[in-house]
């Protein structure tokens, strides 16, 4: 399954917290434009080293399926930052 929602929660030094959702297909619509351009940058590279650019979209396919559930976190110092994607 594709990833529907993103949520990103960071606390800042000062000690807020902070919280955003981030929904993955209007994202993803408004951004079409780029994607077409990063897709034909893709195919372009894979042509120039000599990959197969069904296996490059294969592979690709199979991480995002793999990322709902990731969780990602990061601390540095007092601020700290936890990306979930459901």
């Amino acid at each position: 399954m594709i990833p529907q929602l993103v949520t990103v929660r960071w606390r800042r030094p000062t000690g807020h917290r902070r919280r955003a959702w981030i929904p993955v297909v209007p994202v993803a619509l408004v951004l079409s434009p780029l994607l077409l351009l990063a897709v034909l940058g893709g195919v372009v590279a894979c042509l120039v080293f000599r990959i197969s650019p069904t296996g490059a979209l294969v592979g690709v396919a199979r991480v995002l399926w793999a990322l709902p559930g990731t969780r990602f976190e990061m601390e540095y110092g007092r601020t700290a930052v936890l990306v979930s994607v459901r």
